[in-house]
């Protein structure tokens, strides 16, 4: 109990509870649960075991799907549009519905032309479809340059 000097001589209680001091313990414990909360999480040490696969085997003539910037097509080297690409697929595949195809597309084409092609093989079929990019490791140096420029 605490106590209040007065002119007399006996103590008078004092009812009012210090909180400071309680709240000064809090917001240090607060701060130290804050700074140690994140080193607790554990991490678990893996050694995973290096791939020794060969790489797949490519095929010999690929079939490439091209858009261009003006949104023409062309399958390989054939120019072709939306409505016989189909047929023009079917030719340079030998109607094989398993047969990859590469979708190389301009990168200033709207996304949905690009979706719209993948639907149209998608409908006739053709379901592996992949996606050519260029490595920007690979890729010469003007052209990462103009890339940046452009952007």
């Amino acid at each position: 109990m605490a106590g209040r000097l007065s002119d007399s001589d006996d103590f008078e209680e004092n009812h009012d509870i210090n909180i400071t001091p309680f709240i000064d313990v809090m917001l240090v414990l607060l701060i130290i649960f804050m700074v140690a909360a994140p080193l607790s999480t554990v991490d678990i040490p893996v050694e995973l075991p290096v791939a020794v696969a060969d790489a797949p085997v490519r095929p010999s003539e690929p079939v490439f799907v091209t858009i261009k910037e003006d949104l023409s097509l062309a399958v390989g080297e054939l120019p072709t549009t939306k409505e016989g690409l189909p047929m023009e697929i079917g030719i340079a595949t030998g109607m094989a519905r398993d047969t990859r195809l590469y979708i190389r597309a301009d990168k200033s084409i709207p996304y949905g032309e690009l979706i719209a092609v993948m639907n149209i093989l998608r409908g006739e079929g053709y379901l592996k479809v992949g996606l050519v990019g260029l490595d920007e490791a690979a890729a010469p140096p003007e052209a990462t340059e103009t890339a940046e420029v452009s952007q």
